[in-house]
């Protein structure tokens, strides 16, 4: 392809800057942490900390998997947790590549229409808020089947330094202290009584968790039985039931976390590995990947008009396929392979011009044959054995369901919400979804979650992924693009600003105060419906290169309080 000066993309793409003096514009000069050896990057730097230190007491990546989700449920209960779940993607240093599936499911009791009222209709905030929101979690089980197959180190020296931290305190950073004051109103309208978070927490400020101590105490010296068996699970279904939920003890004894093959695809001269279904993000990945393929990306520029009118067109498909095809694969036949055959991707960009968008309302799902037979965290970790795990973790909404358990010390999830509570209807994303996404018992939800690994030339080259809801596969997407594309170093790209298009609604979201009123102007002229992304951010990257010596840069996304840490 030919190559143009990332200086010349930039001064293309933020041209008028000086009339927008607010536009964040990407440092050209900039790389992020180096390090020879091995590198965790995750939301917080404690977690980081002590995933690294695993890996520098000769643990390798999985065992520091194990520490670092952890450590998130302690440093960021915003979204690290013990009661919701999430999906990692691997790729051994022998090049072994593989998932696991720790997904929330739904309870036994759970019923399709359990969140509509008698006229069919979806009573608002009952698949949002509280206990009926909550799935069954996976994330203990996930970590202790990841370390069983894989560990090396002795599950307690891993788990001990994370019951440290929480006994220790963590100190609240400027961005925790505006979350947690955003989300009082919520907790005080689910939880019964005055919960830890509703003080007035401020900046600088240390939070202690001595309940959650006490909880991972028990699971280091009990295992996930304590969980799943023991007395955490009494606890936890009691405090579920007392509030209104389902969930009973059957449910967490039944759960199982699944190992899946990763979905693979090629794009130039790398392989992607991502998640399978219920993860979209792997399958909605390729689709945008194959269906952009072949346009000329790097001739355009990085987010110039023609770049976006091609990325967004080719995400406005996958999306209309995503909501009818995709769900668990355990329930429903999903035609995989249909769906990433380069013949399908072609005929689905046909329609597709420079001239004007096609309206989403003249796109549904494509023509397969189906034949019988969704707030989260991303951390990425390479050891120095050049093993790497990519991991999104997840209790879906900010702090998920609002429902804190006390005497255990953890949110509890509200994943139920990624069901469809009623086919055709929005979920808290703003995500349709079809039958293959209806409400069942033990069913998986539907997420878009991508964890993921690129491989370039055979070798390892990079690890990452994001939070976001419905944001994460569209941000994972323009990071590998950033890289391959557009030359940029890991923490450009993670830097990068990012649009998003998702079908319906039909409108291309572009990151507030990043793009300038001109060429807003010029694409909204097209026809293009543009609206700016206001939520708290679109996504958290954390991301790992590969570069060509051989070491590692991390990228710490600038959205969060994200850090990479390394040896």
């Amino acid at each position: 392809m030919k190559r143009i000066s990332l200086l010349a993309l930039v001064l293309l793409l933020f041209i008028g800057c000086r009339q927008a003096p607010k536009l964040y514009v990407v440092d050209e000069t900039k790389r992020g942490l180096i390090t020879d050896s091995a590198m965790v990057v995750s939301a917080r730097e404690e977690a980081s900390k002590i995933g690294t230190a695993i890996l520098k007491k000769g643990g390798n990546a999985f065992d520091a998997m194990v520490g670092t989700e952890l450590a998130l449920a302690v440093a960021f209960p915003y979204a690290g947790n013990l009661g919701g779940g999430g999906f990692m993607v691997y790729r051994k240093a022998d090049g072994e590549i593989g998932t696991l599936d720790f997904r929330e499911k739904a309870p036994l009791a759970a019923t399709r229409d359990m969140y509509l009222d008698e006229e069919g209709n979806v009573i608002p905030g009952l698949s949002w808020f509280g206990a009926m929101a909550v799935g069954v979690p996976g994330t203990v089980a996930g970590v202790f089947e990841v370390h069983e197959r894989f560990g090396t180190l002795p599950i307690e020296d891993i788990i001990q330094p994370v019951i440290d931290l929480a006994n220790k305190g963590v100190v609240v950073t400027k961005r925790q202290q505006e979350r947690l004051m955003n989300y009082i109103p919520d907790f005080r309208k689910v939880n019964k009584d005055s919960i830890m978070f509703m003080a007035n927490w401020k900046e600088g400020d240390t939070i202690k968790y001595p309940a959650l101590a006490a909880t991972l105490e028990r699971i280091r010296d009990n295992g996930r039985d304590a969980f799943y068996k023991g007395e955490i699970a009494k606890k936890l279904v009691s405090f579920i039931q007392e509030n209104g939920g389902i969930i009973t003890e059957e449910d967490l004894e039944k759960y199982e976390p699944k190992w899946r093959d990763p979905i693979t695809f090629e794009y130039d001269d790398l392989r992607v590995i991502s998640m399978s279904p219920p993860s979209s993000g792997g399958i909605c990945l390729a689709q945008i990947m194959k269906m952009i393929e072949p346009f000329d990306l790097h001739e355009y520029g990085h987010n110039s008009i023609k770049t976006i009118q091609v990325i967004a067109e080719a995400e406005r498909r996958a999306y209309a396929d995503r909501s009818y095809f995709l769900g668990d694969p355990d329930f429903v036949d999903i035609p995989l392979n249909a769906l990433m055959d380069n013949e399908y991707l072609e005929s689905r960009m046909k329609s597709f011009s420079f001239d004007k968008p096609t309206p989403s309302s003249e796109v549904s799902y494509g023509n397969v044959e189906v034949i019988e037979s969704n707030e989260t965290t991303h951390y990425a970790i390479i050891d120095s054995n050049g093993n790497a795990v990519s991991v999104t973790t997840t209790i879906n909404g900010a702090y998920g369901g609002k429902l804190f358990c006390d005497e255990l010390g953890f949110f509890l999830n509200n994943e139920m919400d990624d069901l469809s509570a009623k086919p055709g209807e929005p979920n808290m994303f703003g995500l349709l979804g079809a039958e293959a996404n209806s409400i069942a018992p033990e069913k998986r939800m539907l997420s878009s979650m991508t964890p993921t690994i690129v491989e370039k030339n055979g070798k390892l080259w990079m690890v990452l992924g994001t939070r976001g809801g419905s944001t994460i596969i569209t941000s994972v997407l323009q990071a590998i693009l950033n890289v391959h594309e557009f030359d940029m170093t890991m923490q450009q790209a993670v830097d990068a600003p990012r649009f998003h298009h998702q079908w319906l609604p039909d409108i291309v979201q572009l990151e507030e105060n990043a793009f300038t009123k001109s060429f807003k102007r010029k694409i909204m002229a097209l026809g293009y419906d543009v609206k700016d992304y206001t939520l708290p951010s679109m996504g958290n990257m954390a991301g790992i290169l590969v570069l060509p010596d051989d070491t590692l840069e991390g990228g710490e996304d600038r959205r969060g309080d994200d850090t990479a840490v390394g040896f």
